[in-house]
């Protein structure tokens, strides 16, 4: 135990083993949510529900263990939305890959994400991004997921004279669905740790009362594996069609996990006194190792989550806050018939909620500066409008890399913007 002890340096962050449990045990129920909706969004690709989510929980708990045992960083990973998102509405559903070659392209993304966390050029790539960009990335990722989880549970529906309407909000699934959501919300805001999953349960719950949800159980043996594992289709990922996709997977993995260890370590109080993260290398090669690992085991990238910062504020300081997520994920795995149980509704009140999380992103936006802020908005916008994250991500890059040309302010652009630029200006052309 003093081993233990000296190698998370819980005297140094003045932690307890106590401390780190309970910041642990926080940390997996804000986050428990993805091991119901991650299955139930890969499953819309053709991909097995119950292997997943077997899946899901082993990614989750690879990436957590080795973020707190290598980083020794309080943050746990899972297969991150957004990712997941971009995987099924994007590549699978909306270019018609197969989900075999998405899952190829999600290895490829990692294994580039590794030679770059062990490069020296780490911090500069993860600074080149203009901050703005950034913010509209996750902005308009929010915005995606939005659109995704009201679509999914009838609020919005097609229509072909505007394109989108609300749908028959007197009918059970959209009414339970922002039902959902209000609880979501108003828990959050009273502080109750697990609000999402508490939501979801209590949705779901009358979903099983009133017959429009089937009960299957709460606990068996872990499902197999196999119909999704070792399944990636390395070949197809090569294709010519796929190389902004394995773009898109690289940056948006490379921003939420800096994105995400910059603010976690920001408020556990971990920033050294220059403002850099110590043992950013580590942190960031555990990320990238989690995405190639779950991508082997049969899911979409897997991500440092931005819920470890309810950990921060149970008192979590170590990688052991990390680790005990991981194991709670392991035990997961024997409550897949409860997850199969969750109907659509619940989990798309879940995935609004965490869309309205990431929207919050736009508030940062430098809003004086319109060469700054407009890149940023076309990129918020046009993912949710055009329904793809990439897409969104492309056209951001060109605008922002138009806007500073024609202002005249080209060295405020980085090269790295105008690369990505015509990158994604070929692909609107050739593809």
């Amino acid at each position: 135990m003093e081993y233990i002890s000296r190698y998370f340096q819980l005297d140094n962050k003045q932690s307890t083993y106590k401390k780190e449990v309970i910041a642990g045990i926080t940390t997996f129920l804000a986050m428990a949510y993805i091991t119901v909706v991650n299955p139930a969004m890969l499953s819309q690709t053709g991909m097995d529900f119950g292997a997943v989510f077997f899946a899901t929980c082993v990614a989750a708990a690879f990436g957590s263990i080795v973020m707190g045992v290598m980083g020794n960083y309080p943050i746990a990973l899972a297969p991150g939305m957004g990712q997941n998102a971009f995987f099924t509405y994007g590549v699978v559903l909306g270019m018609g890959h197969t989900w075999q070659v998405a899952l190829g392209a999600v290895f490829i993304s990692g294994i580039l994400f590794i030679i770059l966390s062990v490069l020296p050029v780490r911090e500069w790539l993860i600074n080149a991004i203009p901050r703005n960009l950034k913010l509209g990335i996750s902005t308009g990722i929010g915005l995606f997921l939005g659109i995704i989880a009201l679509t999914n549970a009838k609020v919005v529906v097609d229509s072909p004279a505007t394109l989108v309407q609300l749908g028959d909000l007197t009918s059970f699934e959209p009414f339970m669905c922002l039902i959902g959501f209000a609880i979501i919300a108003t828990l959050v805001q009273k502080k109750i740790i697990g609000a999402v999953i508490i939501g979801m349960l209590l949705t779901t719950l009358v979903g099983w009362l009133t017959g429009y949800a089937e009960f299957k159980g709460i606990v068996s043996l872990p499902p197999s594996p196999a119909p999704v594992f070792l399944s990636l289709d390395l070949a197809g990922a090569f294709d010519v069609t796929m190389i902004t996709v394995i773009i898109t997977l690289l940056i948006v993995d490379v921003f939420d996990t800096a994105g995400t260890l910059v603010g976690v370590a920001t408020r556990a109080d971990m920033v050294n006194k220059d403002g850099s993260l110590p043992r950013l290398g580590k942190a960031l090669l555990a990320d990238s190792g989690a995405t190639t690992f779950g991508a082997v085991m049969g899911t979409s990238s897997t991500t440092s989550f931005i819920e470890s910062a309810t950990g921060v504020e149970a008192g979590g300081r170590t990688g052991l806050t990390a680790i005990i997520c991981g194991v709670l994920f392991l035990l997961c795995l024997f409550f897949s018939p409860l997850a199969q149980s969750v109907p659509s509704y619940a989990s798309a009140a879940a995935l609004l909620f965490v869309a309205c999380l990431m929207t919050k992103s736009a508030a940062d936006i430098d809003w004086h500066d319109y060469s700054e802020s407009a890149p940023a908005i076309i990129t918020a916008i046009s993912m949710p409008l055009g329904y793809s994250i990439a897409d969104g991500i492309g056209l951001g890059f060109i605008t922002y890399a138009l806007i500073k040309v024609f202002s005249f302010r080209l060295r405020e652009c980085p090269l790295v913007v105008y690369v990505a630029a015509l990158i994604f200006t070929g692909k609107f052309i050739f593809l």
